[in-house]
């Protein structure tokens, strides 16, 4: 679309980077790589993308499908610290991405009571704990010394009690020799059809601490929800139950939550977002349910490909897309971070 340095609608099969971005060939690796939405970020800003770490075994197929990296290990990242056969060009890394599971920082819920629990999680469905694994991706960081680290997460890390997580983790980053920046970024602001606010942790290594403070500086035009739908795919029908609550939505319903609370005085299904065509879509993710406002029905497949900003091309089943889309990062977003990080810290690091 006009105004936007990255189309939020592209292709695997044209290739990459993107059209008019340099291909520098920077190398990055990921953890909790998910289906790759970080990755194709770093590869659309001219990065060459390495592989990196995932715990479960079905998603890491469908990243290797559609990816093809050079390296994929797939288990927990506390065995990938544990290594000592890792490749030479893992210790020589221009940047080193991470995206913890976030479910314990979200503001939803009630986020403190599960801080130290173990849970059994989608990933890998193994049991264990999640709030920690921001400091077991900082010991990563600290293994591999990459000259720009990321950790991105959900915008509640930064608020509240979980401040004090933020806190560590930038101490625990400074002290592995990085000089640490705080980004609080909404992805609608960034050429993304969606309102998605997240955290990002970006470290410089301590032997670049000439280079000047990093800027992300990035306001395009907003896409509206209007700009993403489809109405050619009318197959997926939406339930009785949420269909009676659809029928008696009125102007400005947010989500069916505000039709429950006037009908019935309760507070549940604020998670059942309305789509205004006129307005961007709110947050699309894996645990919540998005109907149309004019149409009975829920996002299907390629308005969750646009929302997320994922390629059209990108291969696997609805409900494996459902997932991709609400648990990745967009593939835009990153890739608008990514040329940040190389235009003004790696492009002058390398002329040296």
């Amino acid at each position: 679309m006009q105004g936007h340095k990255f189309a939020h609608s592209w292709a695997l099969s044209n290739g990459f980077p993107a059209p008019g971005i340099e291909d520098h060939g920077s190398t990055v690796f990921g953890t909790f790589i998910c289906g790759g939405g970080s990755s194709m970020g770093y590869k659309l800003a001219g990065f060459h993308h390495l592989g990196g770490v995932e715990i479960d075994p079905k998603v890491a197929e469908v990243y290797k499908h559609n990816l093809r990296p050079e390296m994929l290990y797939v288990e927990d990242l506390r065995k990938f610290n544990r290594r000592d056969d890792l490749p030479a060009s893992l210790y020589d890394l221009d940047v080193l991405d991470g995206s913890p599971p976030c479910t314990t920082f979200s503001m939803a819920g009630q986020r403190e009571k599960s801080w130290g629990k173990k849970k059994h999680f989608h990933e890998g469905k193994e049991k264990q704990t999640l709030d920690d694994l921001v400091f077991v991706y900082c010991d990563t960081i600290a293994k591999l010394r990459p000259r720009v680290c990321l950790l991105e997460n959900v915008a509640g890390i930064v608020k509240g009690n979980a401040k004090a997580y933020c806190r560590e983790i930038v101490s625990r980053l400074t002290d592995a020799g990085y000089r640490v920046q705080i980004f609080l970024l909404n992805a609608a602001r960034m050429g993304v059809p969606q309102h998605r606010q997240r955290a990002f942790f970006i470290g410089l290594r301590e032997d670049f601490a000439e280079l000047p403070k990093l800027r992300i500086e990035v306001d395009e035009p907003p896409i509206l929800s209007g700009d993403v739908i489809d109405e050619r795919d009318q197959s997926q029908k939406i339930g009785p139950r949420f269909f009676e609550l659809w029928q008696k939505r009125k102007t400005g319903d947010l989500n069916l939550g505000d039709v429950v609370k006037r009908l019935e005085g309760k507070i549940s299904l604020f998670n059942h977002s309305l789509i205004h065509r006129d307005r961007i879509c709110p947050t699309v993710c894996a645990c919540s349910a998005h109907w149309l406002y004019d149409i009975p029905r829920p996002l299907n497949g390629s308005e969750r490909v646009s929302c997320a900003t994922f390629p059209i091309d990108y291969e696997c089943t609805m409900e494996q897309l459902v997932f991709m889309t609400g648990m990745c990062v967009p593939p835009v977003m990153i890739a608008h971070i990514a040329d940040a990080i190389w235009n003004q810290w790696l492009k002058p690091i390398k002329a040296k």
